[in-house]
C-alpha cells in the first residue's frame, strides 16, 4: 500500500505540472475499426535460470547487456513475412547476439540480458505473427542460451491509438501475453498495473521500460517519476531507460525535411510526432533531473547516436540517446537534421547542448545490427555489431566508444 499511496501523490503532482488529466486521455476518440479476430498467443518461455534479483546482484559491478529493436517484417504483399515464416533478418541478428553471448561468457563482462525497444511484429493484434515469426527466435535466446529478455512496446505491437481503442486493447493483450513470463508480474512493486511499464535493477544499474505510444499518459509518467525519485543512487550508479519513440532521430520519423520548401529555398518545419513531443517536453527534463545515463529507442530502422550535455548544480552531465532499430525491419536511411533550436532554448537554464555523434547513412551503410553495452563500475562503453558482410564501424572507423566515465 505504501507504493500505491506514493504513486498517487506523484500522479497528482506531475499531472498538475504538465497540465494533463486521466479524464482528458480517456475522452480521446477511438478510431472505428473492423471486427477483431481472436486467437491465442503463446507466452515466450523464460530462461531456466532467472536473472539474479536486485538483492542477490547488489555486489555486481561488471557485466554486459545487449540492446536492439524493430524486428518486424516489411508488410510487402509479395514478400513472406510475419505470421508466415520465421523472420530471416531477425534470425540473423539473433545469430550474432547468441555468438556474442558465448564470446563473453568466460570474460569479466558476461551478457546477462537483452533489451528490445519495440515493434516485435508487423501487427500485434495478429496472434500468428507472434507465435510463428517472433517467439521461436526469442526462445533461442531465453531457452537456448539461458538469457533474460526485456521488451518495451512499439506502435506496431499495440497501435498508436489511445487507451480504450479496441485495436490497441487486443495488441496490448497479445503483447502482454507473449511477454508475461519475461517481465515483472502484475502486482510487483516494479510494475505499473495494467500497463507494459516496469523496471528492474541488476548490479549497479537500473532499467525502466515504458509505453511511449501513450507518452502523455499522466499515470504512467507519475509512476516513472516515482521510480526515479525513490531510487537508491548509492546502489545504482547507472540508469537506463528503453522505449520505442526516440527524442531525436535523423530518419523518417525524426520529423526533419530533407528538401527545402518549393520556391523558398528554406527548410520546411519539422513534422514532430506527438509521442516525440511528449518525450522531449515531459520525460527528458525528468531524465536530466535524475541523471539518466542512457536512452535506448528504435522506431527508425537505423543506427543513430546523440549526446545531450547539461549542467545540474554546477556539474556537467552526459546523457546518450541511441536509436538502434536494426533488428530485422526494412532499413531506413538518413533524411535530415531535426530542428532542435526550440528544444535547446527550453533547456537554456541547464546549458543544454545536443551533439549528433553518429549519423546513419544510406541503407547499404546502415545494416541490421544490435549493440553491446559494457558496464565496468562507473564506466559504460558501447559496441555496435552488424549483420552485413563487413564490420559495422560507425564511430570514425571503429565499432566501439566509451559512453561515460565519472
Amino acid at each position: 500500500m505504501k507504493t500505491i499511496r506514493r504513486s498517487a501523490k506523484a500522479f497528482a503532482l506531475h499531472a498538475a505540472v504538465v497540465g494533463l488529466s486521466a479524464v482528458a486521455i480517456a475522452q480521446q476518440p477511438a478510431s472505428p475499426s473492423a471486427p477483431l479476430a481472436w486467437a491465442a498467443v503463446t507466452p515466450i518461455a523464460p530462461p531456466a535460470t532467472p536473472l539474479a534479483t536486485e538483492a542477490a546482484s547488489a555486489a555486481v559491478t561488471r557485466f554486459s547487456f545487449l540492446a536492439y529493436g524493430d524486428t518486424r517484417s516489411s508488410g510487402l504483399a509479395d514478400v513472406p513475412g510475419d505470421g508466415e515464416i520465421i523472420h530471416p533478418e531477425h534470425a540473423r541478428v539473433m545469430d550474432g547476439m547468441i555468438a556474442k553471448v558465448h564470446d563473453l561468457a568466460r570474460t569479466p563482462f558476461p551478457v546477462r540480458f537483452v533489451l528490445q525497444s519495440g515493434d516485435a511484429v508487423l501487427r500485434g493484434q495478429n496472434a500468428a505473427m507472434w507465435n510463428v515469426s517472433f517467439s521461436p527466435i526469442i526462445e533461442r535466446l531465453t531457452r537456448g542460451a539461458n538469457i533474460s529478455y526485456f521488451f518495451s512496446v512499439g506502435n506496431h505491437d499495440v497501435t498508436g491509438m489511445p487507451s480504450g481503442d479496441p485495436g490497441r486493447a487486443l495488441g496490448l493483450h497479445n503483447t502482454l501475453t507473449a511477454m508475461s513470463k519475461l517481465m515483472p508480474p502484475e502486482g510487483s512493486p516494479r510494475r505499473l498495473g495494467g500497463y507494459p511499464t516496469y523496471a528492474f535493477g541488476y548490479g549497479n544499474a537500473f532499467f525502466i521500460a515504458f509505453d511511449s505510444n501513450i507518452a502523455s499518459d499522466p499515470i504512467q509518467f507519475a509512476w516513472v517519476a516515482d521510480e526515479l525519485e525513490h531510487l537508491d543512487r548509492v546502489r545504482y550508479h547507472h540508469v537506463v531507460v528503453f522505449f520505442h519513440h526516440p527524442p531525436f532521430s535523423s530518419g523518417p520519423h525524426g520529423g526533419a525535411s530533407g528538401e527545402p520548401m518549393p520556391g523558398t529555398g528554406q527548410k520546411a518545419p519539422d513534422r514532430i510526432e506527438p509521442a516525440t513531443t511528449a518525450i522531449r517536453t515531459m520525460y527528458v527534463p525528468l531524465f536530466r533531473k535524475h541523471h539518466v545515463d542512457l536512452i535506448v529507442s528504435g522506431h527508425d530502422h537505423l543506427f543513430d547516436h546523440w549526446v545531450e550535455r547539461y549542467v545540474d548544480n554546477g556539474v556537467t552531465y552526459r546523457m546518450d540517446s541511441l536509436v538502434t532499430g536494426g533488428g530485422g525491419a526494412p532499413i531506413y536511411a538518413y533524411v535530415g537534421e531535426p530542428d532542435l533550436r526550440a528544444y535547446v532554448a527550453a533547456g537554456a537554464a541547464q546549458n543544454v547542448r545536443v551533439e549528433h555523434l553518429v549519423k546513419p547513412g544510406a541503407p547499404a551503410d546502415n545494416p541490421h545490427h544490435f549493440v553491446v553495452v559494457q558496464v565496468d563500475g562507473d564506466r559504460l562503453s558501447l559496441e555496435v555489431i552488424g549483420t552485413g558482410p563487413t564490420a559495422f564501424t560507425p564511430y570514425n572507423g571503429k565499432a566501439t566508444i566509451a559512453l561515460s566515465e565519472r
